[in-house]
């Protein structure tokens, strides 16, 4: 497949390492030649210097025959008239653009992005994926990583294990055999930094790192098991009022309708508070640092169940986050957009973290796949991929008992949805056209799953 990649940061980047290992034709576009010779120097990509709407070097980057454009420049507006370039003079079968304006993305202005006027395939916006994101973090505390699939009645949990873990030491398939009706499955371990697949016979150990794919119904007997108790996150403060803080206030009111959460946004800019505050209804708004002890003990941070660091700094939320546990906080959430910080988490006790850049290329992955591809999470600084995606009668896995399908070592199926119904998947378990089914696989191994559930027909 042949891919022009619009934007050559961290998202871009991301996606063109994705894309490029796989041996796509990618071509990276941007206007600051550093950043194309930092993608040309370490992936095996093409690179043209300019600016990706200027029809010309589109024309450079391979447009008249391409299959699909990316635009994630920095600009909503640059990316825009990149698709309707890519799409009125080149006439590019699909694009994808990144949008952040909260403007573009109302709902009552949807039919904007229709063929006939401004016609974008996909729209992805970061800080509603990251509100998201920070949402699900807050409904799963103890884990660092989470993520649902199949229609929410999935979840991907990340949990770090310690030495009070009850299943410690225990071979993982006398764990199926102990808990016979938990519809949990471990599909990775992390453990000295390095990220596998495991197999029936490898134990736990105090330290672990480890990806668990369990229905949304276990969830909760999941975490006992494993040694974790759910607190419920009643009080949260959110340090940092721009869009991405403003995105998850906005959730969090409307979630109250379900659930009380009460929150408290703190902005240091007076006119990005003034313009939360008009935004939010239920939400205070205090204007000041955060990283200011006193306005921290006016917000009560002492009594908050978690923080949530979302400026646009990474070491402003590392520090404040920091500096709210030590106020007395439960739970520190911070947003890291540079994955070389995570390692700096655990000796800072802070309990988890956000990666934009990683919801955002998650988000466009799964347009790009191959087969009948649902959803696509990216975990870790792309170390893997769980991928949902539907069997159809051409795939190869069709038909096949999962212990009869040649899956790599670093592949495992983490559940199955046939019909309404989520089970836990066998080595007996039969693999039928219309099942949809979440596979975790290592980067390295995802060209393989592509092939396995690759269809003869239907290609995106």
């Amino acid at each position: 497949m042949k891919v022009i990649i619009c934007g050559a940061g961290q998202v871009g980047w991301q996606i063109a390492r994705h894309l490029s290992g796989e041996k796509n034709d990618v071509t990276v576009v941007d206007n600051n030649p550093d950043l194309v010779n930092r993608a040309t120097d370490t992936l095996d990509v093409q690179g043209i210097t300019g600016f990706a709407s200027y029809p010309d070097v589109l024309d450079r980057a391979g447009a008249r025959d391409a299959d699909m454009i990316i635009a994630a420049t920095y600009s909503d507006e640059v990316n825009m008239v990149t698709c309707q370039v890519a799409h009125s003079v080149f006439s590019v079968p699909r694009k994808i653009a990144r949008l952040r304006s909260q403007s573009y993305l109302t709902a009552i202005y949807s039919d904007l992005y229709r063929r006939d006027h401004m016609p974008i395939d996909v729209v992805i916006s970061p800080e509603r994926e990251v509100a998201e994101a920070a949402m699900r973090r807050l409904a799963a505390p103890v884990a660092f990583d989470t993520e649902s699939f199949l229609g929410g009645r999935a979840q991907l949990l990340g949990i770090a294990l310690e030495e009070s873990c009850p299943v410690i030491n225990t071979p993982l398939k006398q764990l199926s055999e102990l808990f016979s009706t938990l519809r949990t499955i471990v599909v990775g371990i992390r453990r000295g930094g390095n990220l596998f697949a495991p197999q029936p016979g490898d134990q736990l150990f105090p330290g672990d790192q480890v990806y668990l794919f369990c229905h949304t119904e276990d969830v909760g007997r999941t975490l006992e098991i494993f040694g974790k108790t759910n607190r419920k996150q009643e009080r949260v403060v959110i340090i940092g009022g721009g869009n991405v803080g403003l995105a998850v206030a906005r959730a969090l009111e409307a979630a109250n309708s379900r659930n009380r959460v009460r929150a408290k946004v703190i902005e240091r800019d007076r006119a990005t508070a003034e313009r939360a505050a008009d935004a939010l209804e239920r939400t205070i708004v205090l204007h000041g640092d955060g990283l200011d002890s006193e306005l921290l003990n006016e917000a009560n941070i002492d009594r908050a169940d978690a923080v949530l660091a979302v400026t646009d700094d990474d070491k402003t939320n590392l520090l404040a986050a920091v500096r709210a546990k030590a106020a007395g906080c439960h739970m520190a959430i911070c947003l890291l957009n540079d994955p070389t910080l995570v390692p700096l988490l655990e000796p800072m006790n802070i309990d988890a973290y956000i990666n934009p850049r990683s919801t955002t290329v998650s988000s466009i992955l799964k347009y790009i796949r191959h087969g009948r591809v649902r959803a696509i999470y990216s975990i870790g600084d792309a170390e893997a991929e769980v991928i949902e995606a539907q069997v159809l009668s051409t795939s190869p896995i069709s038909g096949q008992y999962i212990r009869d399908i040649s899956f790599p070592e670093g592949v495992l199926v983490g559940a199955i949805q046939k019909g309404d119904k989520v089970i836990r998947p066998r080595a007996d378990t039969k693999i039928e056209e219309g099942d949809v089914i979440a596979i975790f696989s290592l980067t390295e191994d995802v060209p393989e799953v592509e092939r396995l559930l690759q269809v003869s027909v239907d290609f995106f």
